[in-house]
């Protein structure tokens, strides 16, 4: 119990420095948001600039004019309280913002991860049973190629490819927006079709640009598991293939990569500030680059929070329930005095 506690207490300290330092930079963005905003809605509306001012400053977190201790404590109570802020970018809540935007980032992540390690592991496993084989070899080049690419790179080509293309599945993968706009929210067919259909493209950007490191990992920890002892006394004693591919070589070969697979939905939530951009698919990253391109601070930080606790509770789960997979591995204070 006392070591999940101070993982915990590592967890919530790593996410309090991040926020901390992330403020500090925030506050001394150059050029002023609530300047901007005002100069804004004056030209566009009339109003008086002073009465524009004193509305945006009323919906702030915090007094821009405070000293920075100030008004990094007023943010910070905020945050305990669940408030994330008001939005001028966007004329909306954050946490509204971000209850409506969060499902769809994370239908894209979710799959992206799974597909990712879903065609990763099986790959790798064939490859290292056919060690040496053309299959090896011509999947070891182009997992290599395919990894050099940067995924933006690869969803500016599957557009082209898949969304323009003349391409038999031309159409079947829209290349923008996360539904059409016919369709509306609710449990049905169509509404499941079309939100799997429009996040198919930005999830295979990740996959695409990423499943030859992780196959080539898979392949490596399959080679070396096939060569261990227990297995080889499994064929002696004539044990099925099938089984000591499973029970003996898959399970040991994938648990290296079990903390990579929970990592990865960090980089994909980080990565989804340029790849929404790219798809016009209206995420978390599409309204975090909307804050730092209008400076809104407070939407920038609200989306940041976001993609940082993602992080610190995937590792956190990755370090609570990696002994539970391999027994191998103690947990708690037994564990760490090894």
């Amino acid at each position: 119990m006392n070591w999940y506690l101070k993982r915990l207490g590592q967890a919530v300290f790593t996410l309090w420095a991040v926020i901390t330092l992330s403020f500090v930079l925030a506050w001394n963005i150059p050029g002023s948001m609530i300047d901007r905003y005002v100069d804004q809605l004056s030209s566009t509306t009339g109003q008086d600039p002073a009465a524009i001012r004193s509305a945006i400053a009323d919906t702030l977190m915090y007094d821009p004019d405070a000293a920075v201790h100030e008004a990094y404590l007023t943010y910070l109570s905020n945050l305990v309280q669940g408030n994330l802020g008001y939005s001028w970018a966007a004329q909306s809540d954050v946490n509204s913002l971000l209850v409506d935007t969060v499902p769809w980032t994370l239908l894209v992540m979710s799959l992206a991860t799974f597909g990712l390690f879903a065609i990763s592991l099986i790959l790798g496993a064939i490859m290292a049973y056919r060690e040496g084989s053309y299959f090896d070899l011509g999947n070891t080049i182009i997992g290599i190629f395919t990894t050099s690419i940067p995924y933006y790179v690869a969803a500016i080509l599957l557009i082209l490819w898949v969304g323009f293309g003349s391409g038999p599945i031309t159409g079947l993968f829209p290349p923008r927006y996360r539904l059409p706009s016919e369709v509306s929210v609710g449990l049905s067919i169509d509404f499941v079709s079309a939100a799997l259909r429009h996040a198919t493209l930005p999830a295979f950007s990740f996959i695409l640009t990423q499943y030859g490191l992780l196959s080539l990992a898979m392949r490596g920890n399959s080679v070396q598991t096939l060569g261990e002892d227990y297995v080889q006394v499994a064929q002696l004693r004539g044990i099925p293939e099938r089984r000591i591919a499973l029970r003996y070589v898959g399970r040991n070969a994938i648990l290296p990569l079990y903390t990579s697979l929970l990592l990865s939905i960090g980089f994909m939530f980080g990565g989804s500030v340029i790849l929404e951009q790219i798809f016009q698919y209206r995420g978390v990253g599409i309204y975090m680059y909307r804050g730092i391109q209008d400076r809104d601070v407070v939407l920038m930080m609200g989306t940041f929070i976001v993609i940082t606790a993602s992080v610190v509770i995937s590792t956190f789960i990755a370090d609570a329930t990696y002994s539970n997979l391999d027994p191998r591995i103690k947990s708690g204070d037994q564990g760490e005095a090894y």
